[in-house]
């Protein structure tokens, strides 16, 4: 259990407890998307986080000893307000509401108050203000970087206009194939798939199964599974 600082703020070994249970990949805890006061909150059930903490997977020890163990941290959490016990809408299961009993119960949800770490909103903060201030001041950069920028942005114009182009060369072949065999031809068939770069190109060309067949052999092959042996 946590220990209690003297200023009434939670300590660093609870902190560090909430880090470790926001984390989906360190805590295995999946978390669903749901709106509390107006805002876009992340929630769990009781039970879940239990399970959670007190499930050790080959390489990941169990955060807890026991349940009990993991109760107390839990509520710790809700004293501490990073996270609060909630309830779910009767209308609309994705609107959350603030249960007035603050306890710890494995039964119902519980929203996360605490966001982690903010570093990565800073720096990215940062960064976007660094962007700015790079194109406000555009005008004085020296004439080499600004030649550079000038040609650099010249060859993702082209790149993309070669992409545009592409997308429809490939149409036009692949509708034109379709009026003129029974298959369509597509050129470079994975370029619009969640593939890496040069998987997108890989292969040239592809002919495209028609769905009827598949469906069709499908149908043959269940009702040959499903035909019974005739009696002689």
């Amino acid at each position: 259990m946590a220990a209690v600082s003297e200023i009434g703020k939670p300590s660093k070994e609870l902190m560090g407890f909430a880090a470790y249970l926001h984390n989906p990949s360190k805590s295995g805890l999946r978390a669903r998307e749901g709106v509390l006061n107006g805002r876009r909150v992340q929630y769990f059930k009781g039970r879940s986080a239990l399970n959670a903490l007190t499930r050790s997977e080959e390489g990941r020890p169990a955060k807890c000893e026991s349940r009990e163990e993991a109760v107390e941290w839990l509520q710790d959490l809700l004293d501490y307000q990073l996270i609060v016990r909630c309830d779910k809408d009767a209308q609309a299961a994705s609107i959350l509401r603030i249960n007035p009993m603050q306890n710890f119960d494995e039964d119902t949800y519980f929203a996360w108050l605490y966001e982690g770490s903010q570093i990565m909103v800073i720096l990215g903060g940062i960064g976007v203000v660094a962007v700015v201030l790079a194109g406000v001041m555009f005008p004085l950069w020296p004439s080499v970087l600004r030649n550079g920028t000038w040609y650099l942005s010249m060859l993702a114009l082209g790149l993309l206009g070669l992409l545009f182009a592409t997308a429809i060369v490939r149409l036009i072949i692949y509708i034109i194939t379709v009026v003129s065999c029974p298959q369509g031809l597509w050129i470079f068939p994975n370029l619009f798939e969640d593939v890496g770069f040069f998987e997108s190109f890989v292969p040239a060309y592809a002919w495209e199964v028609p769905k009827a067949s598949n469906d069709a052999a499908r149908v043959d092959g269940a009702s040959s599974s499903n035909a019974e042996p005739k009696k002689d």
